[in-house]
């Protein structure tokens, strides 16, 4: 096995290359995608920023002061966060009257 940044020749088990410290594809495993979804737990309003902070591995307040100064500054955020309210899935089931599980009563 050859290093893809220098050409430097590795054992088969190494995970970095000894002369560029560049990383192999030993070991590596590959995350599945993760879905963007309305995060309903941690969400403020709607969950807007929650799931956009989940589906960006990034700290939630960091979103919403994003967001707000968008909103704040072009009034764009607004709208854009009324459009991914709407068309974002949730990460809940959502729950209807003839589903088994909801209560009946007489």
């Amino acid at each position: 096995m050859f290093c893809t940044k220098c050409g430097v020749q590795l054992r088969d088990d190494d995970r970095f290359c000894s002369q560029c410290g560049g990383r192999t594809a030993v070991g590596r495993v590959e995350a599945p995608p993760r879905p963007l979804l309305l995060d309903k737990y941690n969400k403020k309003i709607a969950g807007v920023c929650a799931g956009f902070a989940r589906y960006f591995e990034v700290d939630v307040t960091l979103v919403r002061v994003f967001w707000l100064a968008i909103a704040l500054t072009t009034g764009i955020g607004f709208l854009a966060y009324l459009a991914a309210w709407i068309i974002m899935p949730s990460d809940r089931p959502s729950v209807s009257f003839s589903s088994p599980g909801y209560p009946c009563h007489p």
